[in-house]
This record gives structure tokens, sequence and C-alpha cells, in this order.
């Protein structure tokens, strides 16, 4: 049964991002805790840690060049094929994704490279992109 069908808002937030890996016992450094998005994620194997690029220390083991897309919800946490209907567009064209998701919505991240091709391959899904503002 191929996923639930969804028309979506995405705005592209105007920074770059840097995911950066840490080993699971490593506290959350104090430069984590501020900009428009940021996301930690602790499990028993690693923290991970999304966060501006200009946040985060140059020596630190990271993948740099990232652009977040936040989709507007909110959602119902109930809601079927809301992340399927944005993903299988870029798998398609062979876009890789970095996927985070809140109690009210999902953000997916892309290659700083590959946001135009992400954009378009959303849009011909059905999805509307808001004004994509260049980095700063």
């Amino acid at each position: 049964m191929p996923p639930a069908k969804h028309t979506l808002t995405i705005s592209i937030l105007p920074k770059l991002f840097t995911i950066c890996r840490f080993a699971a016992d490593t506290p959350a450094p104090a430069w984590a805790n501020g900009g428009e998005f940021l996301s930690l994620t602790r499990t028993s194997e690693e923290l991970s840690i999304v966060a501006e690029a200009d946040l985060v220390p140059a020596e630190l083991r990271s993948d740099l060049n990232w652009r977040v897309a936040k989709v507007h919800g909110p959602f119902d946490l109930s809601a079927v094929g809301v992340l399927a209907s944005l993903v299988a567009p870029l798998a398609q064209k062979n876009i890789s994704v970095f996927t985070i998701s809140t109690f009210d919505t999902d953000y997916l991240l892309v290659q700083a490279s590959d946001l135009q091709a992400a954009a378009a391959a959303l849009r011909n899904a059905g999805h509307s992109i808001l004004k994509i503002e260049s980095t700063t």
C-alpha cells in the first residue's frame, strides 16, 4: 500500500548546519545551546548534535554543509506517511537526507549542494517550498 498523500509546506532555514558525533557518555558541550535550530540526540551508542555551523568548533568530528528544511506543522503523532511523502521523492533523485522529528513536526537536512535539486523534487511531489534564502 502506498504511503498517505500529503501536501506540505516547507521552509528552508537560512544558515549552514553541521552534524557532529560524540561518544555516548560525552556531556553536551557548552556551545550546543543556541541558534535557530539545534538537535541533541543521545543513544547508548552515541551523542549526535546538529547545530549551526558557525557555533561548532572546527576541530570536531563532523559532517559539514547541511541545510535544514522545516516542515510546517504541527502534525498529530498518529499521522501516517508524512515523512515518507518527503523522503520518497528525494530517494528517487538519489538525494541523501538526515531527518529529525519533534513532537510537532519534521525537519529534513540535505547537503547544501543538493538543496536546489531537493527543492525541485519536493515541488514535483506536490509540496510547497517557501523562498530559499542563501546562507549567511
